[in-house]
């Protein structure tokens, strides 16, 4: 709800504008005599770049900034509101060249209920410009700043509590080129990590608030790229072709995390470590970048496929949400990655125990299940939309967005002919799973782990949309059903 300003805030406001209206950055004769000129910034949202700067000589950018406070997506179904830098989080990317005198624009939109400031770490002055951009709602601040060190910089609010105007969403990436340039590639693209700490679980529905308990313990709710689950997922995901180099432009706005850093199915061949403009490690599998800090990655993209981005502290990809895929297009190489070859018959070492326990469990589960056969009746929409929001935050990574799984590798849950009826399912995603099994032809092993972090609603809704997805056809579950197995089974 849009707060009623006072005539006196309204009169002050006025004045302040009045008054910022007299305001003008440096003269001409106050820049540096190799500053020739001005521009207008080009600013970008993530994933996306401005181009690079083609220019010989330096020259005075403004840069323009709004700060909104809004609600958004934070993951399917759930809410949140974000302090932001332009609108989105991550803020906007801003390019300059080394040598640049930039004339920064801060705005605080009216409808903001906090003041904010920016601290750029590419500023060499109190606060990284901090001390000069204190801005309350429905005000403008101004001031200027030569960019003097080439290199990858993040910038943030450093407004008190520091912790929470970042945790909420404030941070970006400003790049400052050198001036020579750097080594041309095909793509750019911009990705930057962050964490959440929300009242609710992972996954809870609805308008989540900001959780300063497990922020100070640095036990953060959800780990992403670019400011929410999915953000570089499915349509979002950044695109290259077989043949093209490659550069990710990677900040980390913490507040607290150090991500380690990966591509599956990708080996940097330069890394530009801690936001540097020297490549100065090569062939490199994962990296570290700082909270607060940054890192440029570069590579050849050799074979078609999606390569899948995650920071490798691996639970924060499958569990918090730091997922995101690259996109490859083009034509096959077998001779830089062939596929399967072989798919043979390996007889390891099995635990009968464990066997045994497995076995027992699920024939308690189903005498449970008979035992009990009056169940809630939900509605089935209902059910397939929640359940597909689950599906999607914690199986499609291995069993595909359209459950077609991967061969030899993953089943598929697409008209498969293993899943008999919902308990049986049920009792797959509480127990888990383990041994050889047969799907639609095929022969499997490996191991499911339970998904014990799921609750009873959770389970029967994401069991529900896959018994009546993708040509499968089964009655729906009900946490009634959960609960029942769940008691009997753990």
């Amino acid at each position: 709800m849009k707060h009623k300003k006072s005539n006196l805030y309204r009169a002050g406001l006025i004045l302040s504008l009045l008054l910022s209206a007299q305001v003008y950055g440096l003269t001409e004769k106050e820049l540096p005599s190799d500053v020739k000129g001005s521009e207008v910034a080009v600013l970008t949202d993530a994933p996306l770049v401005p181009p690079p700067i083609t220019r010989k000589h330096s020259t005075k950018v403004v840069v323009k900034l709004e700060v909104r406070e809004l609600e958004a997506r934070l993951a399917d179904g759930v809410d949140y509101t974000f302090w932001t830098f332009g609108g989105k989080v991550p803020g906007k990317f801003i390019r300059v060249r080394e040598g640049d005198v930039v004339e920064f624009h801060l705005a605080n939109h009216q409808d903001s209920k906090m003041p904010h400031n920016i601290d750029l770490h590419a500023v060499t002055g109190p606060g990284g410009g901090a001390a000069s951009s204190f801005t309350a709602p429905g005000h403008s601040s101004q001031f200027s700043f030569q960019v003097l060190n080439p290199g990858l910089y993040v910038y943030h609010c450093a407004t008190a509590p520091v912790g929470m105007h970042i945790a909420n969403g404030m941070y970006g990436l400003i790049l400052v080129e050198p001036k020579e340039g750097l080594p041309p590639v095909d793509r750019e693209y911009y990705v930057m990590q962050s964490e959440f700490y929300t009242k609710g679980k992972y996954g809870e529905e609805g308008l989540q608030g900001f959780d300063l308990d497990k922020a100070v313990a640095e036990q953060p709710t959800y780990v992403v790229f670019n400011g929410a689950v999915g953000a570089l997922a499915g349509e979002q995901a950044i695109k290259a072709k077989v043949g093209e180099r490659v550069r990710l432009y990677v900040g980390n706005g913490g507040p607290n995390l150090v991500s380690s850093f990966h591509v599956i199915g990708e080996i940097f061949d330069n890394v530009y470590l801690e936001g540097g403009t020297k490549a100065a490690q090569q062939n490199v599998q994962t990296t570290l970048v700082p909270a607060g800090g940054s890192t440029i990655v570069d590579f050849k993209v050799e074979a078609p496929g999606t390569l899948v981005v995650v920071d490798h502290s691996i639970f924060r990809a499958f569990n918090k949400g730091a997922l995101g895929m690259i996109k490859i297009d083009g034509p096959e190489n077998k001779v830089v990655y062939s596929g399967k070859e072989v798919d043979e018959s390996y007889l390891g070492e099995v635990s009968s125990d464990s066997s045994k326990k497995i076995a027992g469990l699920k024939s308690e589960l189903k005498e449970a299940m008979a035992a009990d056969p009056k169940v809630q009746k939900i509605s089935l929409d209902i059910a397939m939309e929640r359940g597909k929001r689950v599906y999607n935050a914690n199986c499609s990574m291995c069993h595909q967005g359209e459950g077609q799984g991967l061969a030899g590798v993953f089943p598929p849950l697409a008209k498969t002919d293993y899943l008999k009826d919902s308990k049986q399912a049920i009792a797959i995603v509480l127990n888990g799973l383990a041994g050889k099994i047969s799907v639609n032809g095929q022969s499997y092993d490996g191991v499911m782990p339970p998904q014990a972090h799921l609750n009873d609603e959770q389970v029967a809704d994401v069991v529900t949309y896959i018994m009546n997805s993708w040509g499968n056809k089964g009655a729906a579950a009900t946490a009634a059903q959960v609960k029942s197995a769940r008691d009997m089974g753990h």
